[in-house]
């Protein structure tokens, strides 16, 4: 497909602007930036940038509006929604990977600021290594770097302890706008009321409204931690546990939901190592300051199990057997994954009231079953946030994941929940936006996109709703 003539002239300018190994059309590098989980036709890119830079940023950004050519960062390329891909347009894949240092670390302050390319999993590596016992309690997905997770509103398992990127993990950003205008949201003061809080707004944005370029993150002491494990006659007696632990102050950092044809997955996947019962599981990780604290905690936690019906409750006796434990929480989504070689998979998130995890994972599983599509299922209990891995081979069992997860958004709003829990919504999920929160919120979103984007130039086909009152 031959380059409109104003994409080529923008191509034209970034080679003029930025370094020779800063920007390329080379076509693995193109395919590399446009493939996805969960979404299988995204269409590539037609020239990926690598700033090194705010100024950089600005400079891209202002060829990009110029030419009016598109444009989408890129982080990790973890996200699950098509966020790093473009609908029909092609464009600038801004890629902010060389953009991966920490700038400063400030330990009586309990923060640091640094670059967006930066993925957490390295921060919370460099904080080990120089001897400072804080870290960064957000973990999504491995390789997910810290723009995204703006980008996105992520969280991960320890948001049962730690809340989400909505909370205020993140104190401050400087963001390039599609103006080419560079904004700092605040200072680093840790509170702040002047004015309204104008980060909020970009969290949860998916680059849509601007580009980050620097962030101050917010750290918490890294306190130890016992890692237990639990099975379940059912989904709803794990439930049941979950939420009667937390109520009774059981100061747990994580606590996840694998079902039962997950814990079977993880067997066949793990045959020389230790063999599961094949029941619904909970994952547990308790966290306090002192060993005392955990004990307690841990008594409380094995009565509350078993007066919900659980069976098996082992506590980790050495760091290795936490270890090993909680590998097999991390290794569960991709056991699934390995045990159907040339299988593709489809990866979606909801999320419930806490009460209501159960109704939904049993309510799924019969869909599930009736499909005869090999499926996984797990659940950050502690919230209400469940997950699904779906296999198929073809494009008819392909409509037909598409159609599970339909109905698995569908269910999670018919019990007040959400379509998407910590993945974002993307080109993936926007059909369900305006349902979930009402006409008039995506309308008002929509405005805000108009008045920052008037070009629709960043993320277009992102996010917002093909259709309601405005042009987006």
């Amino acid at each position: 497909m031959p380059i409109p003539e104003n994409y080529a002239k923008a191509i034209e300018a970034l080679q003029a602007t930025l370094s020779p190994d800063s920007v390329t059309t080379d076509a693995g590098v193109l395919t590399k930036h446009s493939q996805t989980f969960g979404v299988s036709k995204g269409l590539g890119h037609t020239v990926v940038v690598f700033p090194k830079t705010t100024e950089d940023v600005v400079n891209i950004v202002n060829i990009s509006r110029e030419n009016r050519m598109p444009i989408c960062a890129y982080g990790g390329g973890t996200s699950l929604e098509g966020h790093a891909t473009f609908s029909d347009t092609g464009g600038i894949s801004l890629d902010v990977s060389r953009m991966d240092q920490i700038l400063e670390i400030h330990v009586e302050d309990g923060d640091l600021v640094c670059q967006p390319g930066i993925q957490w999993v390295k921060i919370n590596e460099i904080l080990n290594e120089k001897g400072i016992p804080l870290f960064f309690p957000l973990d999504p997905g491995i390789g997910a770097t810290i723009g995204g997770m703006i980008s996105t509103g992520c969280s991960g398992t320890n948001a049962v302890k730690y809340g989400t990127a909505r909370g205020e993990w993140f104190i401050n950003a400087t963001i390039v706008l599609p103006s080419g205008e560079v904004i700092k949201t605040r200072r680093r003061a840790r509170k702040c009321s002047a004015g309204f809080d104008t980060l909020s707004l970009f969290i949860g944005a998916e680059g849509t409204l601007g580009i980050v370029t620097e962030v101050t993150i917010r750290l918490t002491p890294l306190l130890p931690t016992r890692v237990a494990v639990a099975n379940f006659p059912d989904v709803g007696h794990a439930s049941k546990a979950s939420i009667e632990a937390l109520n009774c102050g059981v100061s747990l950092q994580c606590v996840e939901l694998l079902d039962k044809y997950s814990m079977a997955g993880l067997n066949s996947y793990n045959q020389t190592m230790r063999q599961w019962p094949e029941k619904d599981s909970l994952f547990f990780k308790i966290q306090g300051a002192t060993q005392v604290f955990i004990e307690e905690s841990a008594r409380i936690l094995k009565e509350v199990v078993e007066r919900n019906g659980g069976s098996a409750f082992e506590f980790a006796a050495t760091e290795k057997e936490a270890d090993d434990l909680w590998l097999a929480r991390k290794t569960a989504p991709m056991a699934g994954l390995a045990l159907h070689p040339g299988a593709r998979a489809m990866i979606t998130d909801v999320c419930v009231p806490l009460s209501a995890l159960p109704q939904l994972m049993t309510n799924i599983r019969k869909d599930l079953d009736a499909s005869g599509l090999p499926a996984y299922t797990l659940a950050h209990a502690g919230d209400g946030n469940m997950h699904a891995l779906i296999l198929y081979r073809n494009e008819d069992e392909e409509k037909v994941v598409h159609d599970l997860v339909n109905q698995l958004a569908q269910y999670a709003l018919e019990l007040d929940g959400t379509c998407t829990g910590e993945h974002g919504i993307g080109v993936g999920k926007k059909k369900y936006l305006v349902n979930e929160l009402g006409s008039s919120t995506v309308e008002l979103m929509k405005q805000i996109k108009q008045t920052l984007d008037p070009l629709n130039l960043f993320s277009p086909g992102k996010l917002y709703p093909d259709y309601a009152k405005s042009s987006y």
